[in-house]
């Protein structure tokens, strides 16, 4: 596999592991079948536990069965998922970041106790409900809103493009608490809500004639009239903070896995144009062809050497949401370009689902755009580099 600098060189015996069983799991378990969920429509769902009893699910936290590896192993973990497809990491990542992380930041004892082992074995599946139908970019506009009603809260509203949400047995939901609110202008703060999918008034209707993620269960939540007692609020976190730290841990996910699903178009091209003949001979003896692997081969590796700084940053708590952007939005776009390329080389036969490229290809438009947009990451970094906000 391309680790052109050697960066695995230096991982523990314990990353080593790691990777090698996410890449075990990925080659005898997801490649075989990948590209028929694909053109289906479907996730393989049978995985999921198996994908619990190896700890892909949220393994760098502590404590309720969380092993707390380094965050490099968590990295690592992502990039072989995505190696076999973006809908499994996503499955994964949400599971874990997106679901796993606010209980264990936010919630109380008891939530953690009840939730996190089962969700941990992928005995429970979880999803993250944040981004609305008219609130996508900008969430803190959200109108999800729940109100209190004795030692009970009731939640209205709907959210969607939620990954999981379809098979969820717990959502963690995002609203307004309008009963904190401070006066007839204030929609009140921002809270987490662990609200249980099977409640009277939850759907959780699936989108699909999807042409991305295809391998993904996405689907929507709405709430109606939903009772949840006041036990369900997450009591660590108030305000925006809550939600955007989550993306922040997902969004590190995301910028290893992206480099995963490169280096497995690389690494198909590869193989094909070493194998392929044209001309009396293998097409990679090509000067174009092989300009096109140089340069696949240091876009990505200058990719990994930005997901390892990041490993480091985080491991020492000196890893801020801005780094986290420049990786997310530089390393979806290099895996989206390269990608391309990818499937430009394999000819024809790169249209079809035999290879890997077109399907990373198509599934990489939507990483390219969920969990922050492109576009919203180069202007979170431009903030950052002049003090100037544009969204304002």
């Amino acid at each position: 596999m391309l680790d052109y600098v050697g960066l695995e060189d230096d991982l523990t015996e314990e990353e080593r592991m790691i990777r090698d069983t996410a890449r075990r799991f990925v080659d005898e378990n997801v490649r075989p079948t990948i590209g028929d969920h694909f053109e289906a429509g479907t996730f393989p769902t049978e995985l999921i536990p198996e994908m619990g009893e190896l700890g892909f699910y949220a393994p760098n936290l502590e404590g309720y069965g969380s092993p707390n590896v380094s965050e490099t192993a968590y990295g690592l973990l992502m990039q072989e998922l995505e190696a076999g497809d973006s809908g499994l990491r996503s499955m994964a990542s949400v599971q874990g970041a997106l679901v796993m992380y606010p209980i264990h930041a936010f919630g109380s004892e008891d939530q953690k106790e009840e939730w996190l082992p089962d969700l941990g074995t992928g005995q429970a599946v979880g999803c993250f409900g944040l981004t609305e139908p008219e609130h996508g970019s900008n969430p803190s506009r959200m109108e999800t809103y729940a109100e209190r009603d004795g030692d009970e809260y009731v939640l209205n509203g709907s959210k969607t493009w939620i990954t999981n949400s379809p098979i969820a047995d717990v959502a963690v939901v995002w609203a307004r608490d309008r009963s904190a609110a401070g006066d007839a202008d204030d929609d009140g703060p921002v809270r987490g809500f662990l609200v249980e999918t099977d409640r009277d008034g939850v759907t959780t209707n699936e989108i699909t004639e999807k042409l991305s993620l295809r391998a993904s269960i996405t689907g929507e939540i709405g709430l109606q009239n939903v009772r949840v007692p006041e036990s369900s609020v997450l009591p660590g976190v108030d305000g925006m903070k809550g939600p955007l730290s989550c993306l922040t841990q997902a969004r590190y996910g995301i910028a290893w896995g992206a480099v995963g699903a490169a280096r497995d178009c690389f690494e198909t091209a590869r193989e094909y144009a070493t194998d392929r003949e044209q001309f009396g001979g293998p097409i990679a003896r090509f000067q174009l062809q092989q300009e096109k692997l140089a340069e696949m081969a240091t876009e990505i590796t200058t990719s990994q050497l930005l997901a390892h700084r990041l490993a480091e940053l985080k491991e020492r708590s000196d890893l801020r949401p801005q780094h986290v952007s420049m990786a997310k939005r530089n390393n979806v776009r290099m895996a989206r370009e390269q990608s391309r390329v990818a499937r430009e080389m394999l000819g024809g036969n790169g249209i079809t689902t035999d290879y890997s490229p077109m399907r990373h290809l198509a599934n990489l438009e939507t990483v390219y755009t969920y969990e922050g947009t492109h576009d919203i990451h180069t202007l979170i970094l431009g903030q950052d580099l002049t003090g100037i906000a544009a969204f304002e």
